[in-house]
């Protein structure tokens, strides 16, 4: 962006659209006829605007405006529709306590108070805020497009900034007044006040009181309002005397337009800002963009966010990515805290989702979401520190949600990195698991959480509740209250399990149930162990596949970006162009008809007279022969077929009397179908004597032009 030389003219001269698009650089009147010319040709009703406006727009001052990046949508809020009932029940008696009513009337009154504070406090910083007077306040010379209502579809009129891009309605009080306007079929002097700005502006350019045209002779449609339908009702004679008015004007026609056509190739739209590079500052941020594939990281976009106005102190700083192998989509790093989030796209190799750490270093505070529908065993989340893991589960069919494990502390610190997760372990002490509820089962049957305490050797188990309880079932194994055992069985006594059983069961009151139930959970803890294991290992592995993604970034090229797969194309046309070279010199041997009596001579380049002789004889010789086979088996099957007809014919006389209606009917099908093969028979027969003569002749002209037998038959 260039300033205008002098803020309060005009330049006396303007760039054509394609010298604005080769330097890359213009003032605000360059900027919106290069825009205005691409709206026009993508079909909108767009117009150069010449006018004034405040010293923000003019100088594309962004520093008092919010990112759109931070700002939230506004909420609207549902309406309730009340529906109206003839019928009403009659409202129970109030029964709330007055002194409840009280403490939320204060409580409420406290919160006001405080909200008032709030936008007092506001008010002083919106004031400070606020941009210092401008001496060249409605002075200040801008130009910008004016797009009205109308075609494709645009509902209403309204302002673009050519800087920026952005939309504005006709009545921002940022755009202080328009002097005229123009596009490449006529050119408009605004005869209205602009004391209001453009608020009160009438964009019907039909209407010459409001808007002076410069070449009466233009074609332009006008542009009716429901304010001007009252001159659709003119009377005749006064349409003939305004039409023989304007024929006695002398009018003028636009000149036609001597710039060439707006070319954009793929790679300058993709750039689009000047060296593929844009800054741009906003309240208490920095948005900072480039091009794809002009950072090696993929780096498309970051944002900084800071504490002050003079954008000193850094809080937070948001990156996007593009076109990463690593599925990268985006990055949050908060200066405060140091804590870092990433959030990848579908198609991570472990189907990671989002990652939150302050460290890459094993065993801290990491954060890792996944999308579980990618994921075999439904893990959606795990949260992991130096002593605890938790995994939330989605979609299993043994209804767990959430595994929580704790650990215990290494009798001697040993460094995890590079290390194999079986060695130096961390000792687990407990393993939680809470499970929704399996409608299957009775309440009582179906485990809604389970405790495994490792080091103290006890599995706590508590049930669903059953419907009309307020409490649930227990049962609490002691696997270290007996130590006898006989090899790897376990001896049960009634002092190993204390149950607490909702309602009478002889089922879980006897010795043998309790017994197979610590068998399974027994088994169960060994599994649940190695599944501890499995996933130390995995966060270790994901971390250092992000370790190893971010020292190599690699950026994917899509097979329809044709510049930058050049060298693939390159490479795809050479083994294209040597595979249709190797088939052809095949299809060419495969189709030789002298190969099989060039054999006989042993391939030679150069045949004597002698031989060439030889070669011709001998394949006329085998095509004479082929054509005779080829008429023997026709004349053969053709002989048989009238046989059989024959023999049909003949059954047909001797049985006609005996046969039924079906019967006759099926034969006389089948004896039509033997005469109609017949027939092709005989015709194919007909036509391989007739064509036979005509092909050995057509045989014998290839070989006297054929180059390896010309030499020698070309006299013969």
């Amino acid at each position: 962006m260039e300033p205008l030389r002098s803020p309060i003219t005009p330049p006396s001269s303007l760039y054509s659209p394609t010298t604005i698009l080769k330097y890359q650089q213009g003032n605000c009147f360059d900027f919106s006829v290069l825009l205005c010319s691409m709206l026009i040709g993508a079909g909108y009703d767009a117009y150069c605007v010449h006018g004034y406006a405040t010293r923000e727009i003019c100088t594309l001052d962004e520093t008092l405006e919010l990112c759109p990046l931070l700002g939230k949508p506004q909420e609207v809020p549902k309406e309730e529709v009340k529906k109206s009932n003839k019928y009403r029940v009659k409202p129970p008696p109030d029964l709330q306590s007055k002194f409840e009513l009280q403490q939320e009337a204060k409580k409420k009154a406290e919160t006001e108070a405080a909200q008032k504070n709030e936008e007092r406090e506001e008010e002083k910083v919106t004031e400070v805020e606020k941009p210092k007077h401008d001496p060249l306040y409605g002075l200040r010379v801008h130009a910008w497009v004016l797009v009205l209502s109308g075609k494709r579809e645009v509902p209403e009129t309204f302002f673009i900034n050519p800087f920026t891009g952005n939309s504005h309605s006709t009545m921002d009080e940022h755009f202080l007044g328009i002097e005229s306007i123009w596009n490449h079929r006529n050119y408009w002097v605004n005869m209205q006040d602009c004391w209001n700005g453009c608020k009160d502006l009438i964009f019907d350019l039909g209407d010459a009181i409001r808007w002076e045209i410069m070449f009466s002779g233009s074609n332009k449609p006008l542009q009716l309002l429901p304010d001007a339908e009252e001159e659709k009702e003119l009377p005749d004679r006064d349409m003939d005397d305004m039409q023989e008015k304007e024929e006695e004007d002398v009018s003028f026609d636009m000149p036609p337009s001597w710039v060439a056509p707006i070319q954009i190739s793929p790679r300058e739209f993709e750039t689009r800002c000047s060296q593929g590079r844009k800054v741009i500052l906003y309240k208490k941020a920095k948005l900072e963009k480039w091009a794809p594939y002009l950072n090696g990281n993929g780096l498309v976009k970051r944002l900084t966010i800071y504490a002050d106005l003079d954008c000193t102190k850094v809080v937070e700083v948001r990156e996007w990515y593009k076109n990463r192998e690593d599925m990268l989509d985006m990055r949050e790093v908060n200066k405060q805290t140091q804590l870092t989030t990433e959030y990848f796209s579908p198609g991570h190799l472990l189907g990671l989702k989002a990652h939150t750490y302050t460290s890459l270093e094993p065993e801290t505070e990491h954060t890792m979401e996944f999308y579980n529908e990618a994921r075999v065993d439904g893990l959606q989340k795990r949260v992991e520190n130096s002593n605890e893991i938790t995994e939330y589960f989605v979609g299993r069919d043994d209804f767990l949600h959430i595994r929580h494990m704790e650990f215990g502390k290494r009798g001697k610190k040993i460094h995890l990195a590079g290390t194999r997760t079986d060695i130096n372990s961390r000792p687990i002490v407990q393993i939680k698991e809470c499970f929704h509820r399996n409608l299957e089962k009775p309440a009582d049957e179906d485990v809604a959480e389970r405790i495994f305490l490792i080091t103290e050797e006890m599995i706590h188990l508590t049930y669903h509740l059953k419907d009309k309880y307020i409490t649930a079932s227990k049962k609490n194994f002691f696997k270290a209250a007996e130590r006898d055992r006989k090899g790897s069985e376990i001896i049960m006594t009634p002092e190993m399990c204390i149950t607490y059983q909702v309602g009478s069961s002889e089922k879980d009151k006897k010795l043998l149930h309790l017994y197979k139930l610590l068998q399974e959970l027994t088994e169960e803890e060994k599994q649940l162990k190695q599944q501890v294991r499995q996933s130390e290992a995995e966060v270790l592995n994901i971390l250092k596949i992000c370790e190893k993604e971010e020292t190599a970034v690699k950026l994917s090229v899509s097979i329809y970006d044709t510049e930058r797969n050049e060298k693939r194309k390159q490479q795809y046309e050479a083994t294209k162009n040597t595979m249709e070279d190797e088939l052809l010199g095949q299809e060419e041997q495969d189709l030789d008809y002298l190969a099989p009596f060039l054999i006989q001579i042993g391939h030679r380049e150069k045949m004597t007279k002698r031989q060439a002789l030889r070669v011709r004889d001998d394949c006329l010789t085998d095509f004479k022969h082929r054509l005779i086979n080829k008429a023997n088996i026709i004349q053969a099957r053709f002989e048989k077929a009238v046989e059989e007809l024959q023999k049909k014919d003949q059954w047909f006389q001797e049985n006609q009397n005996r046969l039924s209606a079906e019967e006759e009917e099926d034969f006389l099908a089948r004896y039509s179908e033997t005469t109609f093969h017949i027939h092709i028979l005989a015709l194919r027969l007909n036509r391989e004597k007739q064509m036979a003569p005509q092909k050995y002749l057509a045989l014998e002209e290839k070989l006297r032009k054929d180059p390896r037998l010309a030499e020698h038959l070309g006299h013969a």
